[in-house]
Order: structure tokens, then sequence, then C-alpha cells
């Protein structure tokens, strides 16, 4: 069984393309193609359910046609509309050795002035010049904190743990 906590998501499936089962493939991450791996997992009825490649193509640099291995009609591929599709974490290879952004969705952030957890990330948003982690606390608070690389310490990907020099007030706003 596929755990959420092993993947992390890269896209989102959108509306049926023809009618022999591709469908509209809207991603973040290219994961996919720079790897082997012969699946995606798609979240379907509340379960994380890994399905096989037949092919894709790439649209644009955000978004494919893709085709599942036994998704053969158009009512088939219409099953799998909004559905967001996920990769596996230990699976995921990048040529740098760097973490991505969807990567590191999960992990636990450290302030690294006093070693404790400030919550877990539960995303990143890069639509801007000024990255920030959305980190979800243990109190149930939402808060943003800047993701600059200046301030990232330390990065341990095998116990996914972030730490991060905090500027000092900033969590108490």
């Amino acid at each position: 069984m596929v755990k959420s906590i092993d993947v992390y998501k890269i896209g989102r499936i959108g509306k049926p393309h023809g009618v022999k089962g591709e469908m509209n493939f809207m991603f973040t991450d290219d994961v996919f193609d720079r790897t082997d791996s012969d699946y995606l997992i798609i979240e379907t009825e509340g379960l994380l359910v890994p399905f096989f490649i037949e092919e894709y193509r790439f649209r644009s640099d955000e978004t494919a046609l893709l085709k599942l291995c036994d998704i053969d009609t158009q009512e088939r591929a219409q099953q799998f509309t909004n559905c967001d599709v996920y990769f596996e974490r230990d699976k995921a290879d990048n040529a740098d050795g760097e973490l991505t952004w969807a990567q590191i969705i999960g992990f636990n952030l450290v302030n690294d002035s006093n070693g404790t957890t400030v919550g877990t990330i539960a995303a990143v948003d890069d639509s801007t010049i000024n990255t920030l982690f959305e980190v979800v606390t243990p109190d149930g608070r939402r808060i943003l904190v800047p993701a600059s690389d200046d301030l990232i310490t330390e990065v341990r990907a095998d116990e996914k743990i972030i730490s991060l020099q905090i500027p000092d007030g900033l969590l108490a706003l």
C-alpha cells in the first residue's frame, strides 16, 4: 500500500483528450521524464494507486498528454479528471543532487537558533521572487516563512528535516 508520507504531489489530471483514453496532465515537476519509473501514483477515491504509463508527450513546459495502461476510452479517462498525481520520493533522481520544492512537502521545519520544531511544510509558494514555506504549526495554525537559500542551514532528507535560521520576531507575527 502506498503511504502519503512516501510520495509528493507533482501535478493534476485534466480533462480527457480524444476518445482513446489520453488525458491532459498539468505537472509542476517533470520527474516522471527524468527518471526510469514506469508508473505514476494517482489519488482516486481517497487511495493512492499506481498506474503504469503507456506513453506521454509534452504539450508545453507544464502540460503533457498522458496515456495510462488499460485506460482506453474517453469515459474511463474522464474518471481521472481533477485527480492529483504523485511520485515516490525515493525514486526521484536529481542530477545535481538537490531536492525540488515539491519534494520537501511534509518535511519538518526546525528553528536553527533553538532547535525547536516550527511545524510541517504544507506547501511552497515560489510564484514570486521571494519563495515562502507554508508551514502548519503543531497547534494547527498556518504561517508563512521565507525559504531563502541564505536562511537554510541544513537539510536532512533522510530524516525529512530542514533547519532554518528564522529571523528574530518572525514567528511572533
